[in-house]
């Protein structure tokens, strides 16, 4: 009941938070939700595209990527509560509903997956071990955003030479691994060869990106500009660290998981690489969230994603709960800083949407790429296109 209860709770603290405007999950809502909170777009229309732009990834990339693993993506769970929470107009009876539904609705994602897997286990066909199948090329793939979101930012040549050092990367620590080449007290370290060459990939990004600087005449423009949103965030700082906590809980007690490539080593049982991978992912979002977090005063449920990997590497869930809710308010307390280092290296500030670009058009392929060998799997002498498989 403790993890039903904890993904219940997320459920009712992040409703209200995106009923009240304080926190979204989905990147391309928070810049729109000021344009209802200061009176440009009614309630309505603010729901309806709230529906648009977040059910469909509910459904069609949160779900299964959860069935697959048997761990909740937090996209199945934030976007439905983004959706719940800004459908309904602010108001003390109307929060307050909205909060009982998002509870509702974690209760439904929770106890819904289970039954889906117990159901699916019952089939005469393995859809579980099939769906499995779907999360292998998302963990092989990650280690590719990062060169391609150089190749779209700044050149296709530095896009290959970072691609090639990352693939080099990763096939060093196979062979460390293979070898036991990395030992503590005579114990082998075993590490994530896609979490390293994934680490090697955004150290490239970061550091093309930097190599853009803006005049000292320019600089803190952002962080005067958006003063007022920033010191709103801050005033709700109490509720954010709530549901950090949560999240960073959940995660411990691999509930959830923050992003595909964690979720599927931490369904595998490689928890410190799950860990690495979901680290690696969150210094990648950091520019993309801090800056739509700056200029919008909404700020994301669960920060710069950081709590995943806190969750993952805190020995319990209450230390992970505790943990999880320093890091969003260390995050809420650095934004002003962290407005001032964007607005000196522009090209950081315009990688966030980049690496997202990058990130979806890796997963678009990898999930095809794995759907088709599931379904393979789940029905086998069927290979991908459909017909019987030749045998030789």
């Amino acid at each position: 009941m403790l993890e039903a209860l904890i993904v219940i709770g997320l459920g009712i603290v992040t409703a209200i938070m995106a009923n009240l405007g304080i926190a979204v999950f989905n990147d391309g809502l928070r810049p729109i939700v000021p344009e209802n909170l200061e009176g440009r777009m009614t309630r309505r229309e603010l729901g309806v595209t709230a529906f648009a732009m977040s059910f469909g990834l509910v459904i069609g990339f949160g779900i299964p990527i959860s069935i697959s693993g048997s761990i909740l993506l937090i996209h199945s769970i934030l976007l439905g509560t983004d959706i719940i929470g800004l459908a309904f107009k602010r108001g003390k009876m109307s929060t307050a509903v909205a909060g009982a539904l998002g509870g509702l609705y974690g209760a439904g994602i929770y106890f819904g997956l289970q039954a889906v897997v117990k159901a699916f286990e019952m089939l005469p066909l393995n859809f579980i071990e099939g769906f499995n199948k779907i999360g292998e090329p998302v963990v092989v793939s990650f280690m590719v955003f990062p060169a391609l979101a150089i190749a779209i930012q700044f050149s296709i040549k530095k896009g290959v030479v970072t691609l090639l050092v990352a693939a080099l990367a990763r096939q060093l620590v196979v062979f460390s691994n293979t070898n036991k080449l990395i030992q503590i007290d005579g114990t082998p370290v075993v590490l994530s060869p896609e979490g390293i060459a994934l680490i090697v990939g955004m150290t490239f990004l970061i550091a093309f990106a930097m190599k853009e600087k803006s005049d000292d005449q320019n600089l803190s423009a952002l962080a005067s500009m958006f003063t007022d949103r920033v010191a709103r965030i801050k005033k709700f700082t109490w509720i954010v660290m709530i549901s950090g906590g949560l999240a960073a809980a959940a995660t411990n007690l691999l509930v959830i998981a923050g992003d595909p490539i964690s979720l599927s080593l931490l369904a595998d049982g490689k928890i410190t690489e799950g860990g690495m991978a979901s680290l690696a992912k969150a210094i990648g979002f950091v520019p993309l969230i801090a800056s739509t977090a700056i200029a919008t005063g909404v700020f994301g449920p669960v920060g710069f994603t950081f709590v995943f990997g806190v969750g993952i590497f805190s020995p319990n869930p209450v230390v992970a709960a505790l943990a999880g809710a320093v890091v969003i308010f260390l995050e809420i307390q650095l934004l002003s800083k962290m407005a001032k280092f964007l607005d000196r290296y522009p090209g950081i500030r315009a990688s966030g949407e980049t690496i997202r670009t990058a990130m979806t058009r890796v997963l678009e392929v990898a999930l095809l790429i794995g759907g088709a060998n599931a379904a393979n799997a789940i029905v086998p002498g069927l290979d991908i296109s459909g017909s019987p498989a030749s045998t030789c």
